[in-house]
């Protein structure tokens, strides 16, 4: 019989057992938690050898405990019938916790778009509340960086990537649903994310119309429909119909001597346009010069 990997806290903390009906989720919390195999899995070490990770956990006004890391460890206590679950309690103000949430959640292997944008988004506000300029480059300023620019600093991005992500909260619920299951592509979807949401949801019928997700160029299209005032349905239709003219073909033996024998067409697709990407901040970066 397996032992129980012994719990720990950080020093001075206590871990304590919270009935599982006083813990509740944290306000507007973007990371989505789903009843996948990865939950059903979870579940099933739950009831087999407990919790081994305490979650973090914060008092509320009205009562119980709001939760800071360990939405799906909850999640999967309930499904397996658990009465409670060990918690390290800490008292944090709103900034804090936000902070906190963020953070713990991006350490996930696997994070959906919307949970990357509205996380990112976040972080940023809390960093505009907390006094981080905004309004000057970070050659005016020296060391001290803009608030996008730490967000991107701290995750390993570039200020740009950042800033798309967080476009893509403006983006309307069925739209972001379709670029987390990967039916719209990333970098289209950012141009998307520009046009109303009148104008998102004529867009969303004229792509189920015409059967197929937008092109980059169809998407920036439909971005300079919108900007000229003239983005209907019928005019989004006839962009998303026009998809020979977006097509570009490269033959396989042309590239793919370039890349390992493990690779896949998608992988060797995403690496193309990453490098894509990099030459064009590079080009951009240049002409600001």
């Amino acid at each position: 019989m397996l032992k129980k990997k012994p719990e720990t806290a950080a020093q001075g903390e206590q871990i304590q057992q919270v009935p599982v009906a006083e813990l509740h989720p944290f306000k507007d919390h973007p990371f989505k938690v789903l009843d996948d195999e990865a939950m059903l899995k979870t579940v099933e070490s739950m009831a087999r050898f407990g919790v081994l990770n305490p979650l973090i956990v914060r008092p509320r006004a009205e009562g119980g405990y709001e939760i800071i890391s360990g939405h799906r460890r909850q999640h999967a206590a309930r499904l397996a019938g658990m009465k409670a679950l060990p918690v390290i309690v800490r008292q944090l103000d709103d900034d804090q916790a936000i902070l906190q949430m963020v953070e713990s959640n991006l350490q996930r292997e696997t994070i959906r778009p919307s949970e990357r944008a509205f996380a990112y988004k976040m972080k940023m506000e809390v960093l505009k509340h907390q006094g981080a300029r905004t309004d000057l480059t970070l050659s005016q300023v020296g060391t001290k960086l803009r608030s996008d620019e730490k967000v991107a600093q701290e995750a390993g991005e570039s200020r740009n990537q950042v800033q798309r992500y967080i476009r893509l909260t403006h983006l309307i619920p069925e739209l972001l649903e379709l670029v987390d299951q990967k039916k719209i592509s990333f970098n289209p979807a950012v141009e998307l994310s520009y046009l109303t949401a009148d104008e998102q949801r004529d867009f969303l019928q004229a792509m189920e119309d015409s059967k197929h997700p937008p092109s980059l160029s169809q998407a920036q299209r439909i971005k300079r429909l919108s900007r000229a005032g003239d983005c209907s349905y019928d005019a989004i239709l006839d962009v998303m119909k026009n998809a020979q003219l977006d097509r570009l073909t490269l033959k396989n033996e042309a590239i793919r001597k370039y890349f390992p024998k493990s690779y896949t067409p998608r992988q060797m697709e995403e690496t193309i346009v990453k490098l894509l990407e990099q030459w064009h901040r590079k080009r951009q970066r240049s002409q600001e010069r």
